[in-house]
């Protein structure tokens, strides 16, 4: 599929998750319709080639925004081929994924992250595990067939058996993709401040990866096949829009702190809300922070990006940079971590569980 992908960021969220990093502020329902405005504004001060890739609405929670305001800005960039909306549990019902079917989303992305009720209190979510099921019901009974759940291991206090439970609910579940993730404790996040008595709550390294084992052989019974290195889909559902970040293909971002990709360059719009509207109000340019890769370097991170995916990276299309990092990648074939074959270069089952090691030689 030819054309850029559109990024949209709305920062809104009624709370913020304990472990969360991105640019996040409180939900107030009067200020949505003038924050469409903005996103609007800006999007119209773009060189946008339509139609475009993929369309993804994230956050924060862009399923604040209202449907009324989605389909004023899908007016504004016209059609995709995907088009992503995020939402969480709590949030869903049948009426309004209704609406947002009919505004243009034609697939979304629900939050779950656990089905277990004492998990999801730790990690600060406001849904239960009956209410994360009910959501992937009702959006798939308003018309969105295409639907992706976000689920978690490696968490604190969480067992094999109890995650094994949140797989075998994904069994029952009308889901098209998953993005499975282990936690992550960022910084200046509130887990990061009592990190240390959460780590010793921590499953083992064995358990984690056992925990990995039991999500890739469970997704693929109910036809979910691994993709990418946290990315399972069934055939004809893998992600177009975060296919295309792997693949290095161009996007724009809109919203404070969004990140685009354009021409080889990257930059981020501001992560003040406050200094993010009165730029786009004055028709100044939000960016806040700009990045030119130079040619060797842009190949190097797309050979990084581009290898999580299963099918790997096309060795004629990295000539030069495998020529460029050869002892770094006999090292990796040597030790396991990689696999080649006359046209291919792809990740090992030992470099799909220690990617970050790989990604540390090759860039």
């Amino acid at each position: 599929m030819k054309g850029k992908s559109l990024y949209i960021h709305v920062p809104f969220c009624r709370k913020k998750c304990p472990y969360c990093h991105f640019f996040v502020i409180g939900y107030k329902a009067d200020k949505m319709d003038a924050f469409t405005d903005l996103l609007i504004k800006e999007i119209l001060s773009k060189d946008f080639e339509k139609p475009l890739r993929s369309i993804y609405f994230g956050g924060g929670t862009p399923y604040l925004l209202g449907a009324k305001n989605i389909k004023r800005i899908l007016e504004v960039t016209g059609d995709a081929g995907e088009v992503t909306l995020e939402a969480n549990p709590e949030d869903v019902t049948y009426k309004t994924m209704t609406e947002y079917h009919e505004a243009g989303i034609n697939r979304v992305s629900i939050g779950v992250q656990s089905f277990d009720d004492t998990l999801l209190k730790l990690l600060g979510r406001n849904h239960s595990g009956e209410k994360a099921a009910r959501a992937v019901k009702n959006t798939y009974k308003a018309g969105i067939k295409n639907i992706t759940i976000d689920l978690m291991y490696d968490v604190p206090s969480q067992t094999r058996k109890v995650f094994k439970e949140s797989l075998d609910q994904c069994k029952l579940l009308p889901i098209t993709h998953l993005s499975l993730y282990n936690l992550t404790i960022e910084p200046y996040t509130p887990f990061h401040k009592k990190q240390k008595s959460l780590e010793i709550l921590r499953p083992s390294s064995e358990d984690s990866t056992l925990m990995l084992e039991d999500a890739v052989k469970t997704l693929k019974e109910i036809g979910l096949h691994r993709y990418e290195i946290s990315a399972f889909a069934k055939e004809g559902k893998e992600s177009i829009h975060n296919t295309g970040y792997w693949k290095g293909i161009p996007f724009h971002g809109i919203g404070p702190s969004a990140f685009s990709y354009i021409d080889g360059a990257r930059f981020q719009n501001v992560c003040n809300m406050k200094i993010y509207a009165q730029r786009v109000s004055d028709g100044e340019d939000p960016k806040d922070f700009y990045e030119k890769l130079d040619p060797k370097g842009a190949q190097r991170e797309l050979l990084m990006t581009g290898i999580r995916m299963l099918k790997g990276i096309d060795k004629t299309a990295f000539k030069e940079t495998l020529l460029e990092k050869k002892e770094a990648i006999e090292k990796l074939l040597k030790d396991g971590y990689l696999n080649e074959t006359v046209d291919l270069l792809t990740l090992s089952e030992k470099g799909l569980l220690f990617y970050d090691d790989v990604a540390m030689e090759l860039i």
